[in-house]
């Protein structure tokens, strides 16, 4: 079959299981082969194949909803809902997205990238049902990593109190993005060497009907039996408790034992939970083989041999600065802990793990738990290290405000991916948190120009006890600058002049000071005399400098990786108007009022007019015409 004549799922119905199997193994070579040049998340999508493919022979999407729980695992869907013909695209610029998109097919009904959220969507959109009376099965794909998450177990128990009509796959592949922690993966655990259940019921209720009814004795008896049979066979009763029929463990890779227990489903009253087992990666041995979590999201990588191909030589990834100089600074102090929902290979945490296992603590995907928890070890004299993406930090919003920086505790928070990340498109742009962190009283917020000032910065936060300090970094590796042996604090709230100028000034920070630096060495040839600072702490910002450029008459533009509204260059024109600098020239840089798709992120800032050219050109917009200055 050429899978990039694929229209939509209907030829499913038809086929044989022999032949499912063979769509199943030609569909594995084609990611493989594929994702080998695009990168993307290999592991997850190969350990679903069957799974996909039998939901989509015995469901009807797009009638019937399908809604992929994080969404990094929709890859097989996309091919048998008719985008096979455009994967060579995945995760490019203006190409297949790497997650469901609702733009992108109707079969995409929800759109994901953080976990846990399929099941309250699914909620809705069955409750919707239910009001419109109509028939369609809703069908949320959770895997055991994402039910750790807080908003999945609170919709799980209102599904089961509510008693509502849904399907719900249980994709039991023992890892999500790194090995699960936890007591509910305890749990899961013990499910899947409990055998069968629900048949063995099925059967006992069989045999108690043949039963002449001779008075209620030997009813309540025959209940009895059936929960005894219950607590034996599964040593876990926890989805029945909050109301669920559950049926498993069903082995997600056996067509036979898929499509019995789907059928069996659609014919149940009620919440229903299917437990399928599968293997991530299957059908690729270094996939297969992955305890760590490195395969479950990859760039290119050759087929043979399953290298990765990276850059020789390239300078350390940024996480592995921070964490490394987070782990030498352990060594010394023992009230320095490290935090992470669920990301320490992403985190580069390893070492830090492998040094200190009492001092480590993956708390599955529960940032909110995670928040909270850094702010109790905060109030007993411990230095939590709080590691989190840009974008997961959104998930505990209220935790950062009302446990942290109210009590104001010395939490030094790691914001990993800050900036355009590229690849994982809007769910993973970790360009909000300045806006979303910089108007919350106690926090101080601070960005390194290189891996150099990074790892000072790492030295400054820990050595921070005033209250709690935000260290954001972007995604990728390092500018390859020479290391300090020394650690050192830097003042908080205090910039630096990376280039003098005397006819405009340019603030910023991270990732965008190359850009600013080769800007105005362009303007410079232009006779434009432009100042580069190095506005290193967002909050509080160096108001003797502010003061000091401000008081110059000076142009000012602010650049940021990160949203206009709320950001820095909004906290600057505050400071000016609030402090009387009425008259002053001041324009912002930054991402603009919408999503980023996904994209390189040299294209993405092509596209939103922040490269060289496009600074050359505000700065020359902003300053008087040089016969007026003259």
């Amino acid at each position: 079959m050429d899978l990039t004549e694929i229209k939509n799922p209907d030829f499913l119905k038809k086929m044989s299981i022999e032949e499912l199997n063979e769509l199943s193994a030609q569909i594995r070579t084609f990611l493989i082969e594929e994702l080998s040049s695009t990168g993307g998340h290999i592991a997850p999508n190969l350990g679903v194949v069957e799974l996909t493919i039998a939901l989509h022979k015995v469901f009807n999407s797009p009638k019937d909803k399908f809604l992929w729980d994080v969404g990094h695992q929709s890859y097989v869907h996309k091919i048998l809902t008719g985008r096979a013909k455009d994967f060579g695209t995945l995760r490019q610029y203006k190409g297949l997205c790497g997650f469901p998109k609702r733009c992108e097919s109707e079969h995409d009904v929800w759109e994901t990238g953080h976990s846990s959220t399929s099941l309250s969507a699914a909620m809705g959109m069955a409750i919707a049902r239910d009001l419109k009376k109509t028939k369609e099965y809703v069908i949320p794909i959770i895997g055991d990593g994402a039910l750790t998450g807080g908003m999945a177990l609170e919709a799980l128990n209102h599904i089961g109190h509510e008693k509502t009509d849904m399907i719900v796959i249980l994709n039991d592949n023992e890892m999500s993005i790194a090995p699960n922690v936890g007591a509910l993966h305890n749990v899961l655990g013990r499910l899947r060497t409990a055998g069968k259940y629900q048949w063995v019921k099925d059967e006992l209720e069989y045999l108690l009907k043949k039963i002449p009814a001779v008075g209620g004795k030997l009813a309540a008896t025959a209940e009895k039996l059936k929960d005894s049979l219950k607590y034996m066979l599964m040593s876990g009763v926890f989805f029945e408790e909050l109301g669920f029929t559950y049926l498993g463990p069903v082995d997600g890779h056996n067509y036979e034992d898929l499509l019995e227990n789907l059928h069996y489903a659609k014919k149940t009253k009620g919440p229903v939970l299917i437990h399928v087992i599968t293997k991530k990666g299957k059908g690729y041995k270094p996939a297969e083989s992955d305890i760590i979590g490195e395969w479950h999201g990859t760039g290119p990588y050759k087929i043979e041999s399953g290298d990765f191909v990276k850059p020789e030589k390239a300078p350390p990834a940024w996480s592995k600065v921070v964490s490394e100089t987070v782990r030498k600074l352990a060594k010394t102090d023992p009230r320095i802990v490290a935090v992470t929902p669920a990301m320490p290979v992403g985190s580069k945490l390893e070492n830090f793990a492998k040094e200190f296992p009492d001092r480590m603590f993956d708390v599955g995907i529960a940032e909110q738990h995670a928040t909270t928890m850094a702010a109790g070890l905060a109030t007993q004299g411990m230095k939590p290290f709080l590691a989190i993406y840009s974008t997961f930090l959104q998930r505990a919003y209220d935790q950062v405000v009302h446990d942290v920086c109210r009590q104001n505790l010395n939490v030094f928070f790691g914001i990993d991916r800050s900036g355009l990340v590229g690849a994982d498109g809007e769910t993973h742009q970790g360009v909000f948190d300045i806006a979303f962190l910089r108007h919350v009283p106690n926090l101080v917020i601070m960005m390194p120009k290189d891996e150099n000032e990074g790892q000072h910065m790492v030295c400054t936060a820990l050595s921070y006890d005033e209250g709690p300090i935000a260290l954001r970094y972007a995604r990728g590796n390092g500018l390859g600058v020479p290391m300090d042996t020394e650690l050192k604090k830097i003042p908080i709230g205090t910039w630096e002049t990376l280039r003098k100028g005397t006819d405009a000034a340019i603030l910023t920070f991270g990732t965008t000071i190359d850009m600013a630096m080769k800007a105005a060495a362009s303007l410079e040839k232009k006779g434009i005399s432009v100042q580069v600072v190095n506005a290193r702490f967002i909050k509080p910002m160096d108001e003797k400098y502010l003061h000091g450029l401000l008081s110059r008459n000076i142009p000012i533009l602010t650049i940021e990786e990160a949203v206009l509204a709320g950001g820095f260059g909004s906290g600057v024109l505050e400071f000016a108007h609030d402090k009387g600098y009425h008259n002053a020239v001041i324009d912002r840089m930054g991402i603009p009022d919408r999503f980023i798709e996904h994209g390189s992120v040299n294209k993405l800032l092509e596209e939103i007019g922040m490269t060289e050219k496009d600074v050359v050109e505000r700065i020359q917009s902003i300053i008087p015409i040089k016969e007026k200055r003259a």
